[in-house]
């Protein structure tokens, strides 16, 4: 098993103790956490590498999505060139906390989210993959047309194409460049016989996330002794807390004792998203 650095990207402004419980929990797990971001990050945790992220991907080449304003679109293509560019560095959302230290003999490092799903929230992938070749030769046409999406919406695409309306991928459907089409692309290679199990890397699903809020759970169903990451959710768990819980999750859910767990105090950063709170 060969060592791995573990790379993740921030764009905007301070962290809150999500991201903070994040990023500690891979430096305390030992691994070596190199920080991208394209400004000044006011309260990033001490023992990180931080890096200019225009090393990676120019920040001039920024894309959203038109219709949600997610900065999602930048961020998968941002992981892409990241593992092109870095052999044994492991791309990780800053909303994925670290159990053990990742480990892989192949340079594989990724796992079923869903039934037929691989989650991007944790990736490796040798810098010589056949999928990330893919994936970025793909990625380069922004008008390109998906077949990861079904036949019906490829057609429609196809049509508007010929009538010299191609449309941008900031319009296609949200995650275009994400979850479907790396599994599109594992799948056509057959990489895909490296993803792990989703108890590895996602242990709950997204429909169980409020779970890891709930005072006192026993997480034990969900968490094995294989499971070496949990998937926080980020945005959809930054918005609970905020609404829920104005903005400090409750001491005994098992974010609350992770964040014990590491000496952090949530009320330091809490999470402010600019919506009204709302107490259960």
């Amino acid at each position: 098993m060969r060592e791995y650095q573990i790379g993740m990207l921030w764009i905007g402004g301070p962290l809150s103790f999500l991201e903070i419980l994040a990023i500690r929990s891979f430096i305390d797990a030992g691994h070596h956490v190199k920080f991208f971001s394209y400004g000044d990050v006011p309260n990033i945790p001490d023992g990180v590498e931080v890096c200019d992220a225009n090393t990676v991907l120019s920040a001039d080449s920024y894309l959203s999505h038109n219709r949600t304003g997610s900065f999602t679109l930048h961020a998968d293509l941002f992981r892409y060139h990241m593992l092109a560019q870095n052999d044994r560095l492991i791309w990780v959302d800053t909303d994925a906390y670290c159990l053990k230290p990742f480990k892989t003999g192949t340079g594989h490092y990724y796992a079923f989210q869903a039934r037929r799903s691989v989650g991007i929230g944790v990736i490796g992938l040798p810098s010589d993959s056949e999928a990330l070749g893919l994936l970025l030769e793909y990625t380069r046409d922004e008008y390109a047309i998906p077949d990861w999406f079904g036949a019906e919406y490829r057609a429609q695409l196809e049509e508007a194409y010929n009538r010299g309306e191609p449309v941008h991928v900031s319009d296609q459907p949200w995650g275009a460049w994400g979850p479907a089409a790396f599994t599109y692309f594992l799948n056509r290679t057959g990489e895909i016989r490296h993803a792990l199990p989703r108890e590895i890397l996602y242990p709950f699903r997204f429909n169980e996330r409020l779970l890891m809020l709930r005072r006192g759970y026993d997480v034990h169903q969900h968490i094995t002794e294989d499971t070496t990451s949990i998937h926080f959710y980020g945005h959809r768990m930054r918005v609970r807390i905020a609404r829920r819980h104005d903005g400090i999750p409750p001491v005994r859910g098992l974010i609350g004792r992770l964040l014990k767990k590491h000496g952090i105090d949530p009320g330091e950063a809490p999470i402010r998203t600019g919506l009204p709170a709302k107490r259960a």
